[in-house]
């Protein structure tokens, strides 16, 4: 069954950030644009350079309206200190969400039951607090910062535009398609 459109269910997590604990809610994703960014399990292989791949893209995404949520089964002390010895983690800026009761990951469908880690779930949530794009990936294969972030831009585009679609590889300032007749069977 798909996701697309469901919305984030209500929620209450420890998060790290910043050198401090803090609690994070959905009414934090309302009004802004929100990337889930569920990975297996801090001090581990792939992640961290996922995870440094979306600091070094951070600015961009917050220079949109957009905060990244960083999202493990492990809980927040595991969190911080995985960033007190890791070169890589110590630089993460944005929240990195605890979920060792499965809450989220149980919600987003990516909770790997038997192993008690969530499955590398993205997941674009809007400013109604609703998932409008999403994708999972195999454990052993990493993501893009850069095509999340197209992504991200993509969706708001729509969003705001309602009667316009994003074709393939699109970017803000290229050209849209606005489906019609007209264009049926013509691409």
């Amino acid at each position: 069954m798909s996701l697309i459109n469901k919305e984030v269910s209500a929620f209450s997590v420890q998060a790290f950030q910043d050198n401090a604990f803090h609690t994070v809610n959905k009414e934090d994703l309302l009004g802004k644009w929100s990337v889930f960014f569920f990975y297996p399990a801090d001090f581990t292989f792939v992640c961290p350079t996922e995870l440094e791949d979306l600091q070094n893209n951070y600015e961009k995404f917050k220079a949109i309206n957009c905060e990244i949520y960083s999202v493990s089964c492990d809980t927040h002390f595991v969190h911080k200190a995985w960033h007190d010895h890791s070169e890589r983690i110590s630089k993460l800026e944005y929240p990195m969400l605890a979920d060792p009761t499965h809450t989220l990951a149980r919600d987003f469908e990516v909770l790997i039951e038997e192993a008690g880690q969530a499955e590398r779930g993205t997941f674009i949530i809007n400013p109604e607090g609703k998932i409008v794009a999403y994708e999972v990936n195999s454990g052993n294969v990493g993501r893009n910062a850069d095509e999340l972030l197209r992504k991200v831009e993509a969706c708001q585009f729509v969003h705001e535009h309602g009667d316009e679609v994003c074709p393939a590889k699109w970017k803000p300032g290229e050209k849209t398609l606005k489906p019609t007749l007209d264009l049926v069977g013509a691409l």
